[in-house]
């Protein structure tokens, strides 16, 4: 019996919410009300809702089916699996996006899908989506697609055209766990895949001789996401992956998506999904990687079997161990290590860099521009404070730690 629209959508919104990266920052800026058209964006990112856990919901966030022709043991959409299946058809992708956009639901697209009858045939319906979605109804709102493993080079290139940010999944960690796990899946070819996609984004962004104008592709960049806690991989691991993938594909983000138990799983996989906590940490790694000049070995080093500290963020670890870099006179201090002191940001590193130009700072001070004394005060030294032996008490993790709950049985 053929499923309704209003049932199709929810089975397929419903498979797409394993897919952690739905972020749209980093697009260019366009707006119909100057133009024409249908929808905007902002170079700030759209994402205006969160859910609980954190992840953006304000994206049409679905799959063109959760048919698949491949059998990865950790997704429940596996060819094996006996889920409930479902298909759009392109019209009714299309429809529903401008539908939903017209009511002020969304405000923009995250598409994706199951594999079906070859790569090259799933990822001609998605690019069809875009382009009539671009080209006919001159959608301008964001559209971030999944490219699908295998497909070929010229429909990745017309994506790339109509997409603000194209995906593809590493999925997991290492080499070995992709060939157990999702043996139909060649990590040599993914990378392979990134690495072509950033020739083209870097192609695009230089000026032509005769224009002097940089192509529209891909403004947003591309990104991957990796499956926490199925294969056995420690952090240390995983965030070293994540490196060389930002240094050798120029991604824009690699997002963490925590394993989730699916029905009928291999007996291989846990029984148990990781802690959410470990999901956070190592985005919080991720983060001091790129924007606070933390070494991958550096954040893991003193980390226990190579596993983030789920009780501390991973830079009030990284003080804890290395005391003796602090503490960290935020009078004199060069910006790279006020970025090492846990509770200061980057912005908060900028506003005490410009502050001290003008008079030497003191706690007050830091407390006036919204910086948790409590937290740094251990780690600085300022005008009329210094930590003595603060730093060296023996119970300085403890006072960081949050203190233990009484548990309730009702």
């Amino acid at each position: 019996m053929k499923k309704s629209l209003t049932e199709r959508l929810a089975i397929l919104s419903d498979a797409a919410k394993y897919d952690a990266s739905c972020a749209s920052s980093g697009t260019v800026k366009r707006d119909s009300r100057a133009s024409g058209g249908l929808g905007s964006t902002e170079g700030s990112g759209i994402c205006h809702a969160y859910a609980p856990d954190g992840r953006c919901i304000s994206l049409l966030k679905i799959l063109l089916t959760n048919f698949c022709i491949y059998d990865c043991a950790y997704c429940v959409n596996r060819s094996s699996s006996n889920v409930e299946r479902a298909r759009f058809t392109p019209e009714e992708v299309i429809w529903l996006t401008l539908e939903f956009y017209r009511r002020n639901y969304i405000e923009g697209l995250f598409l994706s899908s199951g594999i079906i009858r070859s790569s090259d045939y799933t990822m001609e319906e998605m690019v069809r989506i875009v382009r009539e979605l671009r080209v006919t109804h001159n959608f301008r709102g964001y559209i971030h697609l999944k490219s699908i493993p295998e497909a070929s080079p010229r429909l990745i290139e017309e994506a790339g055209l109509h997409a603000d940010r194209l995906s593809l999944n590493i999925e997991l960690p290492t080499d070995h766990g992709i060939t157990r796990f999702a043996p139909e899946k060649k990590p040599a070819n993914i990378r392979r895949s990134m690495g072509d996609l950033r020739l083209k984004i870097e192609a695009a962004g230089e000026p032509t001789l005769r224009t002097k104008k940089r192509q529209r592709f891909v403004p947003a960049g591309q990104s991957t996401q990796m499956i926490v806690g199925a294969d056995g991989a420690n952090d240390a691991t995983i965030l070293a992956t994540s490196g060389r993938l930002y240094s050798s594909y120029g991604l824009k983000r690699v997002y963490y998506s925590a394993f989730s138990p699916i029905p009928d799983s291999s007996k291989n996989l846990p029984l148990i999904k990781p802690p959410l906590m470990r999901e956070h940490r190592l985005y919080q790694a991720d983060w001091l990687y790129r924007f606070y000049g933390f070494g991958i070995d550096e954040i893991t080093a003193n980390q226990a079997g190579g596993m983030l500290d789920l009780t501390l963020d991973p830079k009030l670890a990284w003080a804890l161990a290395n005391r003796g870099e602090f503490p960290v006179d935020i009078n004199k201090a060069e910006r790279e290590r006020l970025l090492r002191v846990p509770g200061l940001g980057t912005k908060t590193v900028k506003a005490i860099v410009s502050a001290r130009r003008f008079r030497r700072l003191r706690l007050d001070d830091l407390s006036r521009l919204g910086i948790s004394i409590k937290k740094v005060q251990s780690f600085i030294s300022a005008e009329g404070w210094s930590p003595r032996r603060l730093i060296e008490r023996p119970d300085l993790r403890a006072m960081f730690e949050p203190q233990p709950e009484q548990l309730s049985l009702l």
